[in-house]
């Protein structure tokens, strides 16, 4: 099946936790456990995703808890409620048993073995409404064998600035309380706002090392934290190790081998990995990458195993029309008077509603056409319309 393609090529790209959904939620990640258990992973930790404990419920022969261990994941992710109003008007219990919940759930894998990601659900949100009860969890947590403390931004309303502040504040509380032993702080992001990248990268910059995120950004709602933007940003901008250097190369190819898989469009204009991430369509710009592409590109597309693009538009030069020739392998210079007869009918055309930007074909033959490299695979001889009246 086509979803256990995706793991392995993650696997292959270097990402080191994979997480495959919840083991007896439903019948597929019940099947995607299976599968992945006679197919294993090469380098990276495979992990089941569940909840914490229903409140009033005992441990005991829990099916959803067990169908995990079933799952035979050494890692679990497991979230829980962080938000005073999610447990009373969400779960209708009580704080007190909310932090029995917490305890209990990572206890629970503990005992059989299992090291825990503990995603604080709603992090920010229970934070700015009542900070001391969601530090009492967080404490619970850890104190119970959380590894990772991962802050969700689960309703992705939080701004950047807010996330840099909560996130460093939960930085100093981990290191002046040491309750058991200091576990890593990561970073769940929904992009509601917009601001699931901007989000990501505050909270690494104060301390946060684990990055939850998606390829090409999918998720539920507006998404989450788009992972191809992130590992540039991360690695090529603020030397955080992500990826092998050797595979940071394959990123852009994994995006679209993924939007494939998911039968949906690529976005063309998606940061670094997108077809017109590195795209020059203006002729002052290409006529300036021509002598250094630092003057209009950020980054060089081939360390994300992108490509540069020169396009034809109605604001193209004299420096698009020869790199474009020299692209299909026709010679042309700057003072040669097809170039800039050519140049200027595009802009005609283009004033008419012709587009070449995304047709180079049509251009090709337009351009081979007015060097006359342009074949003659047929003539026309003679043309007549015959008309027959019915009736």
């Amino acid at each position: 099946m086509l979803h256990d393609y995706i793991p392995h090529y993650l696997d292959d790209l270097g990402i080191p936790f994979i997480e495959g959904g919840w083991p007896g939620a439903n019948p597929k990640d019940i099947d995607f456990f299976d599968r992945m258990k006679q197919e294993p992973l090469s380098n990276a930790e495979l992990v089941a995703f569940c909840s914490t404990r229903r409140p009033h419920s005992t441990l005991a022969n829990n099916p959803f808890l067990n169908s995990v261990l079933k799952a035979e994941t050494q890692w679990i992710t497991l979230f829980g409620k962080f938000w005073d109003l999610h447990v009373t008007e969400g779960l209708q219990t009580t704080l007190t048993e909310n932090l029995e919940m917490i305890t209990d759930s990572i206890l629970f894998f503990r005992r059989h073995g299992r090291r825990v990601i503990y995603d604080a659900e709603h992090w920010f949100d229970g934070y700015r409404h009542n900070p001391e009860y969601a530090l009492e969890t967080l404490q619970t947590a850890i104190a119970a064998g959380a590894e990772w403390i991962v802050l969700c931004d689960t309703n992705g309303g939080s701004l950047p600035s807010q996330v840099a502040s909560i996130a460093q504040q939960v930085k100093v509380y981990l290191e002046v309380s040491q309750v058991g032993i200091l576990p890593l702080m990561g970073i769940h992001t929904h992009d509601d706002s917009g601001t699931a990248v901007a989000n990501t990268l505050a909270a690494v910059e104060a301390g946060a090392r684990m990055v939850q995120g998606t390829i090409n950004g999918y998720g539920e709602r507006c998404g989450n934290a788009n992972l191809c933007t992130l590992i540039p940003n991360l690695q090529a901008k603020l030397q955080y190790y992500c990826l092998p250097e050797q595979k940071l190369t394959h990123l852009t190819n994994t995006s679209r081998m993924i939007s494939e898989v998911v039968n949906l469009p690529p976005d063309e204009h998606a940061p670094f990995v997108g077809a017109s991430a590195f795209a020059h369509k203006a002729g002052i710009h290409v006529s300036a990458i021509q002598r250094s592409p630092k003057t209009y590109e950020h980054l060089d597309p081939e360390v994300i195993g992108n490509h540069r693009r020169i396009v034809i538009s109605d604001q193209a030069g004299l420096s698009n029309i020869i790199d474009k020739a020299q692209s299909f392998g026709i010679t042309i210079g700057k003072q040669d008077s097809a170039a800039r007869q050519l140049l200027q009918l595009v802009k005609t055309l283009e004033n008419e509603g012709y587009q070449f930007e995304v047709a180079e074909a049509s251009f090709e033959l337009l351009m081979r056409e007015y060097v006359g490299q342009r074949p003659t695979f047929f003539r026309l001889n003679d043309f007549s319309r015959f008309f027959q009246r019915g009736g």
